[in-house]
């Protein structure tokens, strides 16, 4: 493979394979295409390779640059290494799912094999493909619960592993992580009206006028009320509650309103993957079955100003003209029986050096969770941190990367 010098400052290499759709199943004739760039400085093609695992689910690979750097770890991790950008199966160029397939049963059994499981096993593909002996791994949110099903499954694969906000429960149901997730959500909604007291009026008001039907995208979409408290997402990253903010002190009924709205929705739209298998991203051997909708604790009913995060709620998927061909398939998604994903004790036997930034006040994977995991780790170095937010990898310029790698190799102490 050539290096491409497309990108200024950087180096290139797309990488493309050919996998088995279910790995486990030899007989299973069906196969997709996996892609993925790696990136490296003029200087750097010897370094080792760390694998980027993209937060999700559902959602590809970034696209780097230097001018300006992006994504925000990607100067730091050059610094060291090869990055490979993988984009996982049915996002992307790997062999994206984009419009539904079949029926909603053939295509909620296709979508079964998106997980993280079968993402570590394209993962393992592409290692032998290129050659790698042992790689690092970093891990943003979802990636990193594929991150710790890797450590789960073939640590002998692994030099290290870094997580960012993205240290998932082991053996918790998804009512109890969805439960965790409304406090710390209620919580963010009460700080964020304490910021912008006269907020808490106008969230009232448009959740109001959403009960009327009253609030539509510019294609004509209806956002009801529980998809417009899924505003609250914003309040999980960095500068997230100014952009709600200035959302909010648009006149509902005008055109910027609009437009600004969709494009700070977070479920729907391009990403359709993200709305379809959010649930089953916190599925280790349990059906989620709408936990999020079944879990809506008693203040957020009385309260419609309380906001809410990624809980995709089933809903939507009436509202919403792009998710609602996928409705069915959501449904059956919602019922299936997923395996576990995460061995306690092969992680308790796992000799790679971890080390994991939680963020204490993380909208999306909860501090008691993650903590519990990272005790699981024999060789787990945590950084807790209210300094940063979920998205605190890119929001810190490679700080965060930085202190972990720095953690990891011994030269840091917590």
């Amino acid at each position: 493979m050539t290096w491409q010098r497309s990108i200024p400052g950087l180096l290139t290499r797309e990488v493309r394979i050919n996998v088995p759709l279910d790995h486990s199943d030899p007989d299973d004739e069906r196969g997709i295409e996996i892609f993925a760039r790696v990136v490296a400085t003029p200087e750097g093609t010897e370094r080792p390779h760390l694998l980027f695992l993209q937060g999700g689910p559902g959602c590809e690979s970034p696209r780097p640059s230097l001018d300006p750097v992006w994504p925000g770890w990607l100067g730091r991790a050059l610094a060291d290494h090869q990055v490979v950008l993988l984009d996982q199966r049915g996002t992307g160029l790997s062999s994206p799912v984009s419009e539904p397939l079949g029926s909603a049963a053939d295509q909620a059994e296709y979508l079964t094999h998106l997980r993280a499981d079968e993402i570590v096993a394209d993962a393992e593909d592409l290692r032998a493909h290129l050659g790698i002996e042992r790689w690092s791994v970093l891990g943003q949110s979802f990636g990193g619960f594929t991150a710790l099903h890797y450590l789960s499954s073939r640590p002998d694969a692994l030099r290290a592993v870094y997580f960012t906000g993205g240290l998932p429960a082991v053996g918790r149901s998804a009512e109890e992580i969805y439960a965790a997730c409304y406090e710390t959500m209620a919580g963010k909604s009460e700080e964020y009206y304490r910021r912008f007291p006269s907020d808490r009026d106008r969230v009232a008001r448009l959740v109001g006028l959403a009960g009327q039907e009253a609030i539509r995208t510019p294609g004509g979409d209806l956002v009801g009320p529980s998809r417009l408290r899924s505003l609250g997402h914003l309040l999980g990253a960095s500068g997230g509650a100014e952009r709600l903010h200035y959302l909010l002190e648009r006149d509902p009924g005008s055109r910027g309103f609009r437009h600004d709205l969709a494009g700070l929705l977070p479920f729907g739209g391009r990403d359709v993957l993200y709305t379809v298998l959010h649930e089953s991203s916190y599925a280790d051997g349990v059906v989620t079955n709408w936990a999020a909708a079944r879990t809506l604790p008693g203040a957020f009913r009385a309260d419609p100003t309380l906001l809410t995060g990624e809980h995709v709620l089933p809903e939507w998927f009436d509202e919403d003209s792009s998710l609602r061909p996928w409705k069915d398939s959501a449904r059956l998604i919602a019922e299936h029986a997923w395996p576990r994903l995460y061995d306690p004790r092969a992680l308790g036997e796992a000799d790679v050096p971890c080390a994991a930034a939680v963020y204490a006040h993380d909208a999306y994977v909860p501090l008691h969770h993650s903590l519990e995991t990272a005790a699981l780790l024999p060789d787990m170095h945590v950084w807790i941190t209210s300094e940063y937010e979920h998205n605190g990898s890119n929001a810190s310029g490679g700080a965060v990367l930085d202190r972990l790698i720095r953690l990891a190799d011994g030269r840091l102490v917590r």
